[in-house]
């Protein structure tokens, strides 16, 4: 008896660990700003509409939102900024129409007659860069603009914390391609701000799980190396351009995931990283592929592999055999159809691609 009570209390403590592993360090509240942020980044004002609303249902308030979109004029532009506003005022006009609950909040304290933007922002701007003070000597004025306004004026609203600024800064960099550096600089100023290491691992799932797999990625690879962690560089690509679809019905034949969408005349076919299907040929028909994003391998039998960036077209010929699939370190999507098809035409799986074959492609 007493064995058996050992032995439920071990697998007790065992799945309070495995759930305490998917518990997210961050709130509900700042998961959507994380996701908010991103799509007001990349202007996408339909899934930004969508995330304000999860948003307000998580218990964030208009003016928080307001705060977090107005503050982000000075990462993404005022144009983005304003329509991102735009959204959020016709989310609440929508919700309120309908009788849905909306929390207004408040808006920030008013600043002392004395204040003084430039000091107050200098002393921002020194924490959030490790203690060390940062003049941007090449540009003056842009070196004013970033004490005085972005950290003295904007930062000194106590809408939103230092912490839930970085935050949204960093969810926002996130999406835009080429911020590299700043990216990394802001993660690094995060934990400055009071952005803990879980929180900070945890802004690229929710960017995978509700904005999209590149903006995920440059999060995790920044992250990484500000944590000095090793991070496999990996291209991703962009679901918004070519849609990912549905998880393959014909994984079976493929080693890895894929994902198919189907689009009418053409299907796009997604591969994750090293995914790649089995050898096959195509009877009576002619396989036309067209690459759209990422890179990814062609190989016939017998011939070396051919490699695929945008803008690649192969023909296959019928009774050819041969696969295709993504490179090890980048996603892959191509377009496929089929022209020439004969009577009876058919398509015959044959054996894997196997990582001794795979493996010997460079």
């Amino acid at each position: 008896m007493k064995k058996m009570l050992l032995t439920v209390a071990a697998a007790t403590l065992v799945a309070a660990q495995l759930k305490s592993q998917t518990i997210m360090n961050l709130t509900d509240k700042e998961q959507a700003l994380v996701a908010i942020a991103a799509h007001e980044a990349k202007g996408n004002m339909e899934a930004l509409k969508k995330e304000v609303n999860k948003g307000l249902e998580a218990g964030l308030s208009v003016s928080e939102i307001k705060e977090a979109l107005s503050q982000l004029y000075a990462y993404t532009g005022f144009p983005r900024s304003l329509n991102a506003l735009g959204a959020l005022q016709q989310a609440v006009k929508e919700r309120t129409e309908a009788g849905l609950p909306t929390t207004k909040g408040r808006e920030a304290d008013a600043l002392p007659d004395d204040y003084d933007a430039l000091k107050q922002g200098t002393e921002v701007q020194t924490r959030l860069c490790g203690g060390q003070p940062f003049t941007y000597t090449f540009a003056p004025q842009t070196d004013y603009y970033l004490k005085a306004h972005l950290f003295g004026d904007i930062f000194a609203r106590n809408t939103l914390s230092f912490a839930e600024r970085e935050i949204v800064t960093v969810s926002a960099i996130s999406a835009l391609p080429g911020c590299e550096p700043q990216l990394k600089a802001h993660v690094s100023g995060a934990r400055n701000m009071g952005v803990s290491d879980g929180q900070l691992r945890d802004i690229p799932s929710v960017l995978r799980a509700r904005v999209g797999e590149a903006e995920a990625v440059r999060c995790e690879q920044a992250v990484a190396s500000v944590f000095g962690e090793p991070c496999q560089k990996v291209a991703p690509v962009d679901f918004n351009v070519w849609p990912k679809g549905e998880k393959n019905p014909y994984g079976q034949y493929f080693i890895g995931q894929s994902y198919l969408a189907d689009l009418g005349a053409v299907v796009n076919v997604t591969f994750e990283p090293g995914c790649r299907n089995n050898w096959h040929v195509h009877h009576g028909q002619v396989q036309v592929l067209i690459c759209v994003a990422g890179r990814g391998w062609y190989q016939e039998w017998g011939k070396p592999a051919v490699e695929m960036k945008p803008g690649t077209v192969i023909a296959i010929p019928a009774e050819t055999k041969h696969w295709h699939g993504a490179a090890r370190d980048s996603w892959f999507q191509h377009l496929t159809y089929h022209k020439d098809v004969q009577e009876g035409a058919s398509n015959e799986w044959l054996e894997p691609v196997g990582d001794e074959w795979y493996n010997q492609i460079k």
